[in-house]
């Protein structure tokens, strides 16, 4: 998510490395371990992910064995996790946050016999895997929503930091909003963080002041959903479903499907198939789901927003397709062109429309 010029998913989504791990013995479980960003009690990423790791029991039963930790910063803390499940006998351990990269990647090397499986980042090595879902797709369903719903043509972003996976789900919620409401305008307040209630609740207020009558959110939490609750307005769930915390206000969700992707790669592990790979999976795949929609959607809305996720789906549209200028007026994307995945994986900039500037 940061700069991927060198490796990233550059061949193939799914290329994988010649390397196979053994088959742990039969008379022990495999154990997996799984280290998360936030509480699992978020409703949102990590709730998601844990929603994976509980799939995991329930499909492989005794064979395995699963434990996780919670609530770990990005930094020097989720190397000495990383080395303590590891050290606990732990084969195959799921690291669930982008800024876990490096630290992965140093205790990956000290413990070359364990499987480790980074989620949205882009550095390998043999017995490092990456995968991550295609978020932008749900995106452009729900800013195709956002911009037939919104009445006063400004729709609220909170967003979390400045890294390729959020700006690309900015450019692609924008851009289709644009294209059924060209007059639609975004409100975007970036937190800094993924997980912070406060601070979400803070920036949904400060986006509804400014006008914006829909909320949408790339942080963990349902404040902005509960939010616009309470403020009458609407808003869209983020990594979960989020109807819950606003029964009247949640118009859709996009929704993390960890489940089938933890299933497959501990059997893998089971089987001594396991391989380094890189996996970047959508809506064809089930990683991104669409929420269902809320009766307050049009009839036709919600066809037109279906037929959006259907042709994504197939591969008969991708939510990139030109034309597309950048921000400053210049070409990115000629009619008919779209966009190649490693400038998507590093995409630092905005689309033309969008106001204020990419932060540092």
């Amino acid at each position: 998510m940061i700069s991927l010029k060198k490796s990233l998913r550059a061949a193939s989504a799914v290329a994988a490395t010649a390397l196979l791990f053994a088959t742990p013995g039969l008379s022990e479980p495999l154990k997996v371990g799984f280290i998360y960003v936030g509480p699992i009690s978020d409703f949102g990423w990590t709730y998601e992910h844990d929603q994976g790791r509980l799939a995991v029991e329930s499909a492989l039963g005794d064979s395995v064995e699963t434990t996780y930790v919670e609530n770990v910063p990005e930094g020097a803390d989720a190397e000495r996790v990383l080395t303590q499940l590891a050290l606990a006998g732990n084969n195959l351990i799921f690291a669930t946050s982008f800024g876990y990269m490096d630290p992965v990647v140093n205790v990956a090397q000290k413990f070359p016999n364990v499987m480790f499986e980074h989620a949205t980042g882009y550095k390998r090595a043999d017995n490092v895997s990456t995968y991550s879902a295609r978020f932008y797709e749900g995106r452009a369903v729900i800013g195709t929503i956002a911009g037939r719903m919104t009445e006063t043509n400004t729709i609220g972003y909170v967003a979390s930091y400045p890294i390729p996976e959020v700006v690309r789900g900015i450019n692609a919620a924008y851009i289709h909003a644009k294209k059924v409401n060209p007059d639609v305008e975004f409100k975007i307040v970036w937190v800094y963080t993924w997980f912070d209630p406060a601070k979400e609740a803070d920036a949904a207020t400060a986006l509804i002041d400014q006008g914006a009558d829909i909320i949408m959110q790339h942080t963990d939490s349902p404040a902005p959903v509960s939010m616009a609750e309470e403020k009458g307005l609407y808003a869209f769930g983020q990594a979960s479903d989020m109807k819950e915390f606003g029964p009247n206000a949640r118009l859709s969700s996009i929704i993390d499907n960890w489940s089938p992707y933890y299933v497959a790669r501990a059997q893998a592990a089971l089987d001594g198939t396991w391989a380094s790979e890189d996996a970047w999976h959508g809506i064809n795949e089930g990683m991104v789901e669409i929420g269902e929609f809320s009766d307050a959607i049009p009839a036709e809305v919600q066809a037109e927003a279906q037929a959006l996720a259907d042709a994504i789906s197939a591969g008969e549209y991708h939510p990139f397709t030109g034309p597309i200028n950048k921000q400053d007026g210049s070409p990115w994307l000629a009619d008919g062109e779209v966009a190649d995945d490693i400038t998507l994986l590093g995409m630092n900039f905005y689309v033309e429309g969008l106001e204020g500037e990419v932060p540092n």
